[in-house]
């Protein structure tokens, strides 16, 4: 008959709780921990300018109707001015109050006017440009003939000289064009028609993107490359920023802290050399997801509710909201050992709180994730799926490790049943996860942490599932794996997480094509449980 020991191994489960606990909190504390960095503002140095867009997050410029929020631009503004001198647009559509707005708060601006293939919604642009800088001569400074029309090949380079040439003539506020720096070289006679140029620098999304610790030496060879190439007119960095969230792109990570520092940074190298900069951007934009990916919604210097990320002066956390994950994984933990119970031995009671605890981390990095990046229902549904696939693997796992009596007994029973649909429904996850990285990995996140516990807890301890399927889900991802990091590149270092993952579930997934029934418990998990002696 099956016998399990009745002692409880209390010191050592005592001892390996205290150190998942520790390890739990120092984890999410040291995520959260505040960076001190040098202030570049405060209540008596304003910076020079920042790119605004009067979105709220729940409106878009491709919403239909298209209705902008008077009282949103006065309090966005307001907000602006206790920090900078002027604000740069993109756009006249829906924006006739601005002008008026600004004067009311002391700002400047910079009006763009949107440039696209569309002749009539271009010459719509055009007029409301001329019509608002010729009334507004105290508050209009230069106004912006297209942003990046160049760059996404929407119209020529002799047709945007033109509309240049037509514009400067009916207003006397300088006039200029905007555009990512290398598509001036490669349209240099647009120069001519601009009384100043405007050169858009993000490090970030170079095409060999730079790392944060060369970012600005990047920014300061290009800079003094244009000086040289087009003097005597001037240079206006348009546009420089750093994401603070969003996928690794080589060495370039994005973060809340390598925001603070770029920006920070920037901002004392422009002063120091008496450049003109406008920052991007003023608030974060989540409508910018869709077409950019997550990092697209998280350029602002403030958040989309318009709270202060502490990107230009204050300590700055790369996860302000710690506490939170740190209380909800802390609930996670506790629930796992209170479903798992008596450890069944002394090696089951120091692997018991360790997995708890990583099972705890993983949830919370992935909800983590998932917050940042979903931008619709069906994206949160499948956050959520996963979430809760973590939660019945974790279940599955402590209880492997519990004395398993009674209901413990019976609930294991029903997991290990259903073991290969728990690894088929992981396979299908990675597989999915791996074709989007390697067909479409630009705008990507990787998401190891939705699966890392999974593939580790199967890869050690196999379950059998349905042969063909996982076969497929194993070719598929064990197929993804080189591809995505040759892409990737081996610095970077979420592509290689990813990879590792991805590895382990290569494993698990292949221990179980090696099952032909349900698992026999390995002779270490055997040793660990104590249980199904005879």
């Amino acid at each position: 008959m099956p016998v399990t020991s009745s002692r409880f191994p209390l010191l050592p489960y005592l001892f390996a709780t205290l150190l998942a606990v520790l390890a739990l909190s120092g984890f999410w504390y040291g995520t959260g921990q505040p960076v001190v960095l040098a202030d570049v503002v405060s209540p008596t140095h304003k910076l020079q300018c920042v790119s605004y867009s009067p979105f709220d997050k729940d409106q878009s410029p491709f919403d239909k109707p298209f209705v902008l929020r008077e009282a949103r631009m006065d309090a966005d503004l307001a907000l602006l001015a206790e920090r900078f001198h002027c604000v740069r647009t993109y756009s006249m559509t829906g924006m006739q109050a601005l002008p008026a707005l600004a004067r009311k708060h002391g700002l400047k601006l910079m009006l763009g006017a949107w440039v696209n293939p569309d002749p009539v919604e271009t010459e719509s642009e055009i007029a409301l440009l001329v019509e608002a800088a010729k009334a507004n001569p105290d508050v209009v400074e230069a106004v912006i003939v297209g942003n990046e029309t160049l760059l996404r090949k929407e119209i020529t380079a002799t047709y945007l000289a033109a509309l240049i040439e037509r514009v400067k003539a009916s207003i006397d506020q300088p006039v200029t064009y905007a555009d990512v720096w290398e598509f001036w070289l490669k349209h240099p006679e647009v120069a001519p028609a601009v009384d100043f140029l405007t050169i858009h620098l993000l490090p970030y999304w170079e095409d060999d993107p730079t790392g944060i610790d060369q970012a600005l030496a990047q920014v300061a060879s290009v800079r003094q490359e244009f000086g040289q190439r087009f003097a005597p007119k001037d240079i206006l960095i348009g546009e420089t920023g750093w994401p603070s969230e969003g996928r690794q792109r080589e060495t370039a990570v994005p973060s809340r802290v390598n925001q603070a520092r770029f920006i920070r940074g920037f901002v004392a190298m422009a002063e120091q050399h008496g450049w003109r900069y406008n920052l991007i951007e003023a608030f974060d934009q989540p409508w910018k997801r869709q077409s950019e990916g997550a990092m697209g919604g998280y350029w602002g210097l403030l958040d989309a509710d318009r709270e202060d990320k502490q990107v230009l002066a204050g300590p700055v956390s790369n996860l302000p909201y710690w506490p939170l994950w740190l209380g909800i994984g802390g609930l996670i933990m506790a629930g796992a050992l209170v479903v798992a119970g008596r450890p069944a031995s002394t090696t089951a009671a120091l692997l018991l709180p360790p997995l708890a605890a990583l099972g705890a981390a993983c949830i919370g990095l992935w909800g983590e994730l998932a917050r940042v990046t979903s931008r619709y229902p069906g994206e949160w549904l499948w956050a959520a799926l996963l979430i809760g696939l973590n939660l019945i693997v974790l279940l599955h796992g402590v209880l492997r490790l519990s004395a398993r009596e009674g209901c413990r007994a019976r609930l294991l029973a029903w997991l290990d049943a259903r073991g290969g649909w728990w690894l088929a429904a992981t396979g299908f996850a990675g597989a999915v996860m791996m074709l989007a990285l390697v067909f479409d990995a630009r705008y990507r996140s990787f998401p190891s942490a939705a699966l890392l516990l999974p593939a580790l807890l199967y890869s050690c301890r196999p379950v059998a599932g349905p042969r063909r399927e996982i076969a497929l889900l194993l070719a598929l991802i064990g197929a993804g794996i080189l591809p995505q990091l040759y892409q990737e590149t081996l610095l970077n270092r979420q592509a290689l997480g990813w990879a590792l993952v991805s590895l382990l579930l290569v494993v698990a997934l292949g221990r179980s094509l090696r099952l032909r029934k349900p698992a026999p418990v390995p002779a270490a998990m055997e040793a660990a449980s104590a249980a199904n002696q005879t």
